[in-house]
């Protein structure tokens, strides 16, 4: 990375930073460039050098809260896994092993997925989440279902069934337990 590029991507996380602390304060729909500026020590021209808008911002600042999302597997071994070398019946990966660290970090960071649920009705907009279902889900359902039609109607029923309700979750404030959650996602699986 170049000079310039640095100096761009740091500013471009100054933004995300300061966006995700007034998120914190107040309701997206009150905060305003000019705040959100300040808070970075930016100017307005470079805010919209970077963004057309806080919708842009607001999927940025998701993407730069998900650079974090495996940090939350620590102690797991979800990132050194080798699907193909596993037996079949090891590869639920729906179970609280892998499902509580991902629900906890949605619940740390409750405010802003509330917020991307309210502007955008998604979960699924994000790279970590495409990282996850591709270089996880995806392998799994290719080993157990060889017909890659069904296959991928299976995939989109699980993806949306799980964000189905992590979004209920996340709209009634994350007040469930996580690992009640993780439970009633694992007997939807599981069944």
């Amino acid at each position: 990375m170049n000079k310039a590029e640095s100096k761009y991507y740091n500013t471009a996380i100054k933004m995300d930073e300061a966006f995700l602390e007034l998120l914190n304060k107040k309701k997206f729909e009150f905060i305003t460039i000019k705040e959100i500026c300040e808070k970075a020590g930016v100017n307005r021209s470079t805010f919209y050098l970077h963004y057309e808008s806080t919708n842009d911002l607001l999927i940025e600042a998701g993407e730069y809260i998900n650079n974090k999302f495996f940090s939350y597997f620590a102690g797991t071994d979800i990132e050194t896994v080798e699907i193909s070398l596993l037996n079949n019946e090891d590869l639920n990966f729906v179970k609280p092993k892998y499902l509580i660290p991902w629900l906890k970090f949605i619940k740390d960071n409750k405010i802003l997925f509330k917020t991307i649920i309210k502007r955008f009705k998604t979960l699924a907009l994000f790279t970590s989440y495409n990282d996850v279902f591709g270089n996880i889900i995806k392998p799994v359902l290719q080993r157990l279902i060889p017909n890659e039609t069904e296959r991928s109607y299976i995939l989109m029923f699980y993806v949306e069934g799980i964000i189905a309700i992590v979004k209920e979750w996340i709209k009634n404030d994350c007040e469930m337990d996580i690992e009640d959650i993780s439970n009633i996602i694992s007997n939807c699986v599981n069944r």
